[in-house]
């Protein structure tokens, strides 16, 4: 059955492109189409400056390229690239691609036409999907190159596609919604990654569908270099690094999940007539299955989490306030506590100091020692109510001896 299948789609491209030009160029359906364009196209044989040529390739009498086409220039390699596959509405039509060379040295200006036939070819259901992070679109443009790459399918991990491999599809990562380098000054090809796919009508090995199970756990991240797979080795002798989050295997034998995210369905039957155009058309979902928001969860998952932190925070910053309160207190009362003493007032007048030349002194005062209070203490009369203790009373006079110089000692 494989067999027959190679053997209607050789006739079919073989039909479709027998009327082309031997110097046409000639892009299949389903296939990835490269064309490189430099300055010999013009008969121009040097170049005295790296950024001499410009390119500007347009449809004739048209302003653009066709949408399937893209052109980008490589600054690496000095040279225009024409790239990309054609889709199954453009099978049969010849196409022809107006190239206008700019020399910046001189200004002179020249232009070339590109014949280009597309071919039918039978399409392969079978794609493997895969992002080369050490690798910019430009690389893929060698053909050693994407030799190597087809070689790691065709020998080891898929020997079944040995006779219809190929490259269906190629583009820069930063073209399909990739990020650009942080630093502005670097140009977007040192960077930028490149994804490819590559499709037979070959049945999946077993060995791939393995490394299917393998990195399955892997989808749900975004990107995930730093992981390694049992084929890493296969892919690294060769040059290739790849992000095996993106890894994926597409086809009729996929499972349901990823056929899901390519748009297709698993046992996919073609609908005819009347089925098809009714489903081509888009039908709206109705009222009741328009998902709603429970806001009252949301609200109160808003506001009970801060809630509770500041409760608990409160209720810190109130027992360190507390026990910071008590230990002031303490600290505060003590001294004064064990320093204040309460006496009561002497019932005594107190006595006027008065001078020894005075001669009523005797008579008012009729002896100091005999007016020596029992303690150190003053006491004054200051009512029943409080008593207050001035500073304590020198020491009673007891006189003194003379000394032998007539000094009171």
């Amino acid at each position: 059955m494989q067999l027959l299948l190679l053997i209607v789609a050789a006739l079919a491209c073989l039909c479709l492109c027998n009327g082309a030009a031997g110097g046409n160029l000639q892009a299949n359906v389903g296939e990835l189409f490269t064309y490189k364009i430099e300055p010999h196209l013009f008969n121009w044989t040097h170049q005295v400056i790296s950024e001499q040529f410009s390119y500007r390739p347009t449809m004739r009498n048209y302003p653009d390229l066709p949408t399937w086409m893209r052109y980008e220039y490589s600054h690496e390699y000095h040279a225009g690239f024409l790239y990309g596959t054609p889709p199954e509405t453009e099978a049969g039509k010849a196409l022809s691609i107006e190239v206008i060379a700019l020399n910046r040295q001189n200004f002179e200006t020249r232009i070339t036409d590109l014949a280009m036939s597309v071919c039918q070819k039978f399409p392969t259901p079978n794609v493997v999907q895969m992002k080369i992070d050490n690798l910019n679109w430009v690389h893929l443009m060698d053909p050693g190159r994407v030799e190597n790459l087809r070689n790691i399918f065709r020998k080891d991990l898929w020997p079944s596609s040995k006779e219809d491999l190929s490259v269906v599809f190629m583009e820069s990562a930063v073209n399909m919604g990739g990020r650009l380098p942080l630093r502005p000054q670097q140009r977007e090809g040192l960077l930028s990654r490149v994804i490819v796919h590559v499709g037979s009508v070959a049945q999946f090995s077993p060995r791939l569908k393995e490394l299917q199970e393998e990195v399955r756990p892997l989808y749900k991240l975004p990107s995930c270099t730093y992981k390694r797979t049992s084929v890493q080795k296969i892919f690294e002798n060769v040059g290739f690094k790849l992000d095996w989050c993106a890894f994926k295997m597409v086809g009729l034998e996929s499972p349901t999940e990823i056929l899901y995210h390519s748009g297709k369905q698993q046992n996919e039957q073609q609908p005819s007539g009347d089925e098809q155009l009714h489903n081509d058309r888009w039908m709206g979902i109705t009222r009741e299955d328009v998902p709603r928001r429970n806001y009252i969860d949301e609200f109160a998952f808003a506001f009970a989490i801060p809630g509770m932190i500041f409760a608990i925070l409160i209720g810190m910053l109130s027992a360190v306030l507390c026990f910071q309160h008590q230990k002031f207190s303490v600290f505060f009362e003590s001294p004064i506590s064990s320093t204040v003493q309460m006496v009561k007032c002497a019932d005594q007048p107190l006595t006027t100091l008065k001078s020894l030349k005075d001669p009523n002194f005797l008579l008012d005062n009729t002896s100091i020692r005999s007016q020596s209070p029992s303690n150190s203490f003053y006491q004054l009369d200051c009512g029943a109510a409080s008593s207050i203790y001035p500073r304590p009373k020198p020491p009673p006079y007891t006189g003194g001896t003379l000394g032998r110089n007539g000094v009171d000692i």
